[in-house]
């Protein structure tokens, strides 16, 4: 269970490659999803309570970090270029291990936030809030550098390999 929602948490911020209120959500193409998140810092938090940071690069990497469920430690996370791309119309994640390609809807919440959900499956989704990576590191200079939990690897086979 746990591996899905990594899934769909990690997978939902490619989603983002990616107004005012949910009522005035915009669906976005996957061009103006890709314009409107790579390259960019969000945190998220998932209808069950998964939640954490990361961004999605030009090359379709994903690296963040992740708390399943809202319980235990924050992960640090990463997906290798190619998991995150366009097919077909979509927005689809590309994951070793899974026999389809989940695809996923975005809708820009406002000109910082978009909700990404998995297609047909709207209740499966995670909010995503834009942060500026300056800003949240310097907003609390006192405190001790962070070190990762566990490396990039270990995250994965812990991850989505439970």
């Amino acid at each position: 269970m746990s591996v899905r929602v990594a899934v769909v948490c990690l997978c939902g911020m490619g989603a983002s490659i990616l107004g005012t209120r949910w009522a005035a959500a915009e669906d976005l193409t996957p061009d103006q999803a890709s314009a409107f998140v790579v390259g960019k810092l969000f945190s998220y938090i998932c209808f069950e309570g998964t939640a954490g940071m990361g961004r999605i690069s030009t090359d379709g990497s994903v690296i963040g970090t992740i708390r399943i469920r809202g319980d235990g430690e924050m992960r640090f996370a990463a997906l290798p270029p190619g998991t995150i791309r366009v097919d077909g119309g979509g927005v689809c994640a590309h994951l070793s291990g899974l026999p389809i390609a989940p695809c996923f809807r975005v809708q820009k919440i406002d000109n910082r936030s978009f909700r990404g959900s998995v297609a047909g499956l709207d209740f499966a989704y995670c909010d995503f809030y834009q942060r500026n990576q300056r800003t949240h590191f310097l907003s609390n200079p006192n405190s001790p550098p962070t070190t990762p939990i566990a490396t990039p690897l270990q995250s994965m086979r812990l991850s989505f390999h439970e």
